[in-house]
């Protein structure tokens, strides 16, 4: 996809620029702030896709990226898996450090790593732009938790390599755009359906996975932010929209559904 307008969350050296640079190297990435403006950018078609985080092995999944992706209308058309190793980052000449600073799923992620060293965490919008801050504002007692990469963008200084609690520490990223995906026979379909608030509506649903011999991957529920205590229900599962087995249980699962709506079908990503 050269000459591709990709988005990501954060400033140059986060995370989600490197998920993005595996996946379209040689296209124009493009940072923004908030996950919520690539989002409108998206629907602006001011870029021409956008790579986010939905979920982490150790502290689980991105719930704004599931509320944004009910109302989006791109479609999931790819998926990355991404190593994350955490650098202690500071400026050349820094002094004790006490605090420091990234995202809050960074944070979460060297949590017995801040603690061993008696620093003061405070929560930032990204793990990039936290280094990107001590260095503007060259603030001498505080670290940023964030990657390689933005280490050396910045040209600041890494204290300390691999902080994170747990090594098997992976993010998984979706790739958002109009480029629709044909089978492949390693593909995953994301979806999302709202249920009737009856007994045994979710257990239904589920149902048709197993007739269909489908494998479910993931179910997630997140509240409707309409009604009190009423959920819709994101799952990821095994298989692509056009074949014919899918083709089947989606059916049937929208005449037992409020709403049904299909993220995309995609290739499976690897973890490497």
């Amino acid at each position: 996809m050269e000459g591709k307008k990709v988005a990501f969350q954060g400033e140059h050296g986060a995370y989600s620029e490197i998920a993005a640079t595996k996946f379209f190297p040689d296209s124009e990435l493009i940072p923004m702030r908030l996950f919520q403006d690539i989002f409108e950018a998206l629907r602006s078609d001011s870029i021409d896709c956008a790579v986010v985080p939905i979920e982490n092995s150790i502290e689980g999944s991105v719930n704004e990226i599931y509320d944004l992706l009910l109302d989006a209308d791109k479609k999931i058309t790819g998926e990355i898996f991404l190593k994350v190793n955490h650098c202690l980052i500071a400026v050349p000449n820094s002094t004790t450090i006490t605090k420091v600073l990234s995202h809050p799923q960074a944070l979460a992620q060297c949590r017995n790593y801040i603690k061993k060293n008696n620093l003061d965490p405070i929560p930032t919008y990204d793990t990039a732009g936290s280094v990107r801050l001590i260095k503007e504002k060259k603030i001498l007692d505080t670290a940023a938790i964030a990657s390689n990469n933005a280490a050396e963008f910045y040209n600041m200084k890494i204290l300390d390599h691999n902080i994170e609690d747990r090594k098997n520490n992976f993010t998984r990223f979706l790739v958002l755009s109009d480029n629709l995906t044909a089978p492949s026979k390693a593909d995953r379909t994301s979806m999302i359906f709202g249920l009737h608030h009856t007994p045994g509506s979710l257990y239904s649903v589920m149902q048709e996975f197993d007739h269909n011999k489908i494998n479910l991957t993931k179910i997630e529920s997140r509240p409707t932010k309409e009604k009190p205590w009423e959920y819709n229900f994101y799952v990821d599962f095994e298989g692509h929209i056009e074949e014919d087995n899918v083709k089947k249980a989606v059916n049937n699962i929208e005449k037992k559904c409020t709403f049904v709506k299909i993220l995309g079908s995609y290739q499976r990503g690897t973890i490497n």
